[in-house]
């Protein structure tokens, strides 16, 4: 079981709720409404980030994943599968004539103009540190938030909101998924007090250093306005300012490369899915709960409430926590096939494995012909 701070829940319940989430698969849904997600990303450096994420995103169980990325980097993520949208309109310097006189918000036209047709962004991985590609992200998190698309935020995506805190500052459909380093920075740059490593490890009870870091990202969570954090580390910390969780599932050892893109890609679905579900896309057999979730108290009544449809503060840091324990799992149990020798592909084939076994297929789903 995995242990819950601040929320007095059990992790069996959690998943029970996660899947309440979870459209089940009828004959009568068509193409794309079970999930378009895309994966704002990839440079002539990086290419594997966002095809680990679009692919985590697809194995997971969305209709359609996209990858947006630099028009270098676009035949070799092609290369990668046939199954991804591959679409090379990420501006960058060597796209541009003159990278020092751009307009920024022209150059993210052809992006801004496909955000209608998505349910949800995730911007960051193998995005690099292009000055052009950055400032025409700006752009697109501007517009997204007009739109109201929730989005993930992760790698270079967080330098741009530690760059500027005002792009997400307050905007309740956004998670970040920063590792020590990018959660330190974020916190320089909006003056929380955060401990160090060193002094964590130094903490006698384990509950302790828990509490610390949870303490932080509640207050990094706060100083942003109530935007979700997923701090990640050897446990990892879930926060939205009020309530916070702690995804304890066991993951592997081996802490290769590319592994975080897993939980950006799982995100990304679990935000469609999530609109699906608010959108009543499918009878929940739910009854409508005209209040939403204010704080803590209202949380964990949604949580340990049957019967009742959960309101958008709940099931986003459900959706949290579940693209955690999935990214986790599967890091187990491709380290218990790999050990030593994981890399980030292996947790790949094991992203739907691990849904079924952390959540499962919702009730009336038609898996079987």
């Amino acid at each position: 079981m995995e242990s819950i701070h601040h929320v007095s829940t059990s992790s069996k319940i959690l998943f029970g709720k996660v899947r309440r989430m979870v459209p089940p698969m009828l004959e009568k849904f068509h193409k794309g409404q079970l999930g378009r997600v895309a994966v704002i990303g990839g440079c002539a450096d990086y290419t594997g980030a966002p095809y680990f994420s679009a692919m985590a995103s697809a194995k997971l169980g969305c209709d359609m994943s996209h990858v947006l990325c630099e028009r270098s980097a676009a035949p070799v993520v092609k290369s990668y599968s046939p199954n991804l949208m591959v679409h090379p309109i990420l501006p960058s310097s060597d796209s541009v004539k003159d990278p020092k006189s751009i307009d920024a918000s022209e150059l993210a036209g052809p992006i801004i103009a496909m955000l209608s047709r998505l349910h949800a962004l995730v911007i960051g991985p193998g995005l690099g540190r292009d000055g052009v590609t950055l400032q025409v992200v700006a752009e697109v998190i501007k517009e997204a938030r007009k739109q109201s698309i929730p989005f993930v935020l992760d790698a270079d995506g967080l330098l741009i909101v530690t760059q500027d805190p005002e792009l997400i500052k307050g905007y309740k459909e956004c998670i970040l998924t920063p590792n020590v380093v990018e959660f330190g920075r974020l916190a320089k740059a909006l003056g929380v007090q955060v401990s160090s490593q060193a002094e964590l490890d130094t903490k006698t009870s384990e509950d302790e250093k828990i509490s610390k870091e949870s303490d932080a990202c509640e207050q990094l969570s706060r100083a942003l306005g109530g935007v979700t954090i997923i701090q990640k580390g050897p446990h990892d910390v879930i926060s939205n300012g009020v309530t916070s969780l702690i995804s304890s599932v066991q993951g592997g050892l081996k802490r290769s490369g590319g592994q975080g893109d897993t939980l950006t890609g799982s995100l990304g679905t679990m935000l469609a899915w999530r609109a699906a579900y608010h959108n009543k896309l499918w009878d929940s057999g739910e009854k409508d709960n005209d209040q939403d979730a204010q704080n803590k108290e209202d949380v964990q009544s949604e949580l340990e409430t049957e019967g009742k449809r959960m309101s958008p503060a709940t099931t986003l840091l459900l959706a949290a926590w579940a693209g955690s324990s999935i990214t986790r799992e599967c890091s187990r149990r491709a380290f218990e096939k790999k050990g030593r020798s994981l890399q980030a592909s292996d947790l790949t084939e094991e992203v739907h494995p691990s849904f079924l076994s952390l959540i499962g297929e919702p009730e009336g789903s038609k898996t079987h012909l």
